[in-house]
């Protein structure tokens, strides 16, 4: 690993997400970008939406000084940082940012499990793995100490799932953890028998050319089945794929994804397929 971008709007949230980063950054001797996008308000635009530039540097400089304020932390010694502002919100620029330094990981906060209406769904977090190629880490709790012990990792083992499930491996290695794969079947028209499972499991591990093992494990609906698997495990990590511009919610099926996403109290990591 040895690039890292943690987008930050300088909220408590993104500081979770940095502390982890600049774990990972000590941990791996990578470097850190840190990314602020700034919001121009429509207080400071004129009515053609035209922004002078001495409002833009006037605002940059702003935007660096809160830089300086919020990246001078205790945990942030020793750590190699490039700021970064970009003058608006677009949440692609994330992803070009990631291409352009050839960058391992992103790493986001998010509120999880706050009873807010907009937690991950629509959130900024959602918009930057919905437009991102690399893998993206959503914290949301205080975890300094980030370590990964058990990272488990569900799909639905379906061909599309290969290059995702490759990635998964690369971050187990990465983290020296010990990777659970798991399918979760559930009642309905989607269950299917052990043999028939096994079955459909084999064929894409053939494919994918990865002599791994695999859990099938059973439960009322594919979220309930990812968490409880995950906390009887003490998983440290959850990872699921995504379709990436498409949005989580093209996982597995309706809205599993950003379900998991929402109401996991564990780290997840997701994986653009």
């Amino acid at each position: 690993m040895k690039s890292i971008i943690v987008p930050v709007d300088f909220s408590e949230q993104s500081e979770k997400a940095l502390k982890v980063a600049a774990n990972l950054a000590k941990e791996h001797d990578a470097e850190l970008l840190v990314l602020h996008m700034l919001e121009l308000s429509p207080a400071i635009m004129s009515e053609s939406g035209y922004v002078s530039q001495e409002q833009v540097v006037h605002l940059i400089r702003i935007g660096e000084k809160r830089f300086a304020k919020f990246l001078d932390k205790p945990y942030m010694k020793g750590v190699a940082i490039t700021p970064v502002i970009k003058h608006y919100k677009v949440f692609s620029e994330v992803n070009d940012l990631a291409q352009k330094h050839n960058a391992d990981l992103i790493v986001m906060g998010s509120h999880g499990t706050d009873g807010l209406k907009e937690i991950f769904i629509g959130s900024n977090t959602e918009r930057v793995v919905r437009t991102s190629d690399v893998p993206v880490l959503v914290i949301k709790d205080d975890n300094e100490k980030f370590k990964v012990d058990n990272f488990v990792f569900a799909c639905d083992f379906k061909e599309e799932n290969i290059e995702a499930l490759k990635k998964a491996t690369e971050i187990a290695k990465l983290f020296k953890a010990q990777l659970h794969l798991v399918y979760i079947n559930t009642p309905g028209d989607e269950f299917l028998s052990t043999e028939d499972a096994y079955t459909k499991i084999s064929k894409l591990l053939n494919m994918a050319t990865l002599g791994l093992e695999v859990e099938i494990y059973n439960d009322y609906s594919v979220e309930k089945g990812i968490l409880n698997y995950s906390e009887s495990l003490a998983a440290d990590l959850i990872g699921i794929p995504t379709h990436g511009r498409r949005g989580l919610s093209h996982f597995f099926m309706g809205s599993i994804g950003e379900d998991i996403a929402n109401h996991s109290k564990i780290p997840v990591i997701t994986f653009k397929i």
